[in-house]
């Protein structure tokens, strides 16, 4: 039986994925979003700006070179954590799937980036932002597993605060350098979220049938 505050969620999630479905379309119809070009001119008054420079480099903290070793990692630290692989498996899995996915979306769309930078990762079709996706997915399951292991609910909220500023930055940081329109970062961090979400949903499903198998 469904609440009123699962009701108010439910509905929020049916806008949202009504207005995700909506830029679809009108990207694969060939049509410019009406976000998109009233926040063009905010990107061409920071070129070449110092905020400029504070997101270039922090869009390397989403970009391939610097997650993949990161995921190899943490997914040893978190087996080695949780003296348990189901956690290391769901992050470093998970994650290589964000990617994926991300890959198979942009496919479908065939969006054209606002510009090209190699040296920033930003080749390929534009929708939606794979550093915004992939991050929400890399950080947030991260940022899950280390509350696990924290008592304190103080620092609890502190972790998780400060993860989604982080993926907030690096997500938006593909807006500020313009090799993303800012609809394809929402839409990255909307995609991410929902399979973040799906991603801890399966790992507490496995984990409770783990426990039961091992009772």
């Amino acid at each position: 039986m469904l609440n009123k505050r699962n009701y108010i969620i439910l509905f929020l999630f049916t806008i949202v994925l009504i207005t995700i479905g909506f830029w679809i379309w009108r990207i694969v119809s060939g049509q410019f979003l009406y976000t998109d070009r009233w926040t063009r001119e905010l990107v061409e008054n920071l070129a070449d700006t110092n905020v400029y420079t504070f997101f270039r480099w922090t869009t390397e903290l989403g970009s391939e070179e610097f997650l993949v070793p990161f995921t190899i990692i943490f997914t040893f630290v978190l087996w080695w954590a949780f003296r348990d692989w189901l956690p290391g498996l769901v992050f470093g899995l998970g994650t290589l799937t964000s990617h994926g996915l991300n890959i198979l979306i942009k496919g479908l769309v065939e969006r054209e980036r606002p510009s090209i930078l190699v040296a920033a990762n930003a080749e390929g079709y534009s929708f939606p932002s794979g550093h915004a996706m992939i991050s929400m997915v890399c950080y947030g399951l991260l940022s899950y597993f280390i509350a696990r292991n924290i008592s304190s609910a103080k620092a609890n909220i502190v972790v998780q605060i400060l993860f989604a500023l982080l993926i907030f930055l690096i997500g938006i940081s593909r807006y500020i350098i313009n090799v993303h329109y800012l609809t394809d970062v929402l839409a990255g961090f909307i995609f991410g979220f929902i399979f973040l979400v799906g991603l801890i949903y399966l790992y507490e499903l496995l984990n409770k049938h783990k426990s039961k198998v091992q009772s």
